[in-house]
């Protein structure tokens, strides 16, 4: 199966299992990998077969940016099932959540969760 990259994709939001995360909010970093059939877009240069970025884009803006969630499963749980439910070409999507800063002790480039979801695990 072919594959669409969306990397870094910055948000901010309130998620988190700590109270101050909710209040404070913080910078989340979503990439995704679409698996999706891009035969008839690369032959016929049809942006209606294939996914259009910009769209996904805000699909999982309004998850990231919407109402907070105590886990970054729980987000990148409700982005994979959102990107799926608007999008009918992806067959399956891997979906990585990373924050970068969270609130706990220790030294570290950052935290981060990551899941494929496809059409029959929905």
């Amino acid at each position: 199966m072919d594959k669409v990259y969306l990397n870094g994709l910055n948000f901010y939001g309130y998620h988190g299992a700590m109270k101050e995360e909710n209040i404070l909010g913080q910078t989340f970093i979503v990439d995704l990998i679409l698996e999706v059939d891009l035969k008839e877009a690369g032959t016929n240069d049809d942006l209606e077969a294939t996914v259009h970025y910009g769209h996904v884009y805000e699909t999982v803006k309004a998850v990231v940016e919407g109402e907070p969630l105590k886990l970054i499963e729980s987000v990148a749980e409700r982005v994979s099932k959102k990107v799926l439910q608007a999008f009918p070409l992806i067959h399956q999507l891997t979906v990585k959540v990373i924050k970068p800063n969270p609130p706990i002790p220790g030294h570290y480039d950052s935290v981060a969760v990551e899941m494929t979801r496809g059409r029959e695990s929905d």
